[in-house]
């Protein structure tokens, strides 16, 4: 049986109207980047925004136009990263439809934690190995550059790259990750974004892991429940548009999907076009 968990917010008149200007903006800034990067975190943000909006419009991304908006938000997020690991150059980036030479920045305070979390589930959700491969190559401790992050996602992060790049430490990753989530070792300001958004992608990566099929489903149902809840707390997130997709778990069911993984579940929160990588090949990415 299939369970179906429905999603708090739906498009307004002008949704589809703000996803095609959100698309174009990103565009426009995409453009300018080998003149300066210096625009490309507000970049990511617009670029992740009009992913979210387009699926808000298009709840199974069954348009090609979501696709692209997914894609062009992974290819932004690499981008931030390479651009932020050297000082001097250019890096080419394929954004966009095509190679671009991007002048290097060196490390910058948004080249952190949750942009790297972000990027990766996106390279997850596109199935692109060699972006989740150089994402994974950079060091955890060069994701520490702001204060006011969760020590759980350093611990999370570091599980993830050494799962992606076949270390001997996994399970010892994995271990750290899960009592770095433990209530008494969290801030305790920070409990309600860790148990709703952050730990339920490793949860559910840990089922996947240990191949526990008929387990898999359900913890994607409560995470789904998780995601709603953290968005529908207040009146001021019921409305944002950040809610509408569940990125990590559904980065981690994309990876459960190819697994061949039942899922037995259905969401707008996990696109039913972007889960069966329904879309993949249709352009270089």
């Amino acid at each position: 049986m299939t369970v179906t968990v429905a999603r708090h917010i739906e498009p307004e008149p002008n949704s589809q109207a703000i996803a095609k200007d959100l698309a174009e903006q990103v565009g426009t800034f995409v453009d300018l980047l080998e003149g300066s990067a210096e625009i490309i975190d507000i970049l990511f943000d617009n670029a992740r925004l009009s992913m979210n909006m387009h699926c808000r419009v298009d709840p199974e991304a069954a348009r090609l136009e979501t696709w692209e908006a997914t894609v062009t938000a992974l290819q932004v997020g690499s981008a931030l990263f390479a651009v932020t690991a050297v000082e001097e150059g250019t890096v080419d980036c394929f954004i966009n439809g095509r190679m671009r030479s991007i002048p290097a920045m060196g490390p910058r305070t948004y080249a952190g934690a949750r942009n790297w979390l972000d990027a990766f589930y996106l390279a997850m959700i596109c199935r692109d190995q060699e972006r989740a491969r150089k994402l994974c190559e950079i060091p955890v401790e060069r994701l520490r550059v702001r204060e006011g992050v969760y020590e759980f996602l350093y611990a999370w992060i570091d599980a993830l790259q050494s799962y992606w790049l076949q270390r001997p430490d996994l399970l010892d990753k994995l271990e750290i990750a899960f009592e770095a989530s433990y209530p008494d070792a969290a801030d305790p300001a920070a409990s309600e974004a860790i148990n709703l958004l952050f730990y339920p992608p490793l949860h559910l990566f840990y089922q996947v892991l240990r191949k526990r099929e008929e387990e898999f489903g359900p913890a994607l149902v409560e995470a789904l429940e998780f995601h709603k809840r953290f968005w529908t707390e207040t009146e001021k997130r019921a409305t944002d548009t950040r809610g509408a997709v569940a990125l990590g778990p559904l980065a981690v069911a994309c990876h459960a999907f190819d697994g061949k993984f039942p899922l037995g579940v259905e969401s707008p929160y996990i696109p039913k076009y972007l889960l069966n990588h329904e879309w993949l090949g249709e352009f270089p990415t």
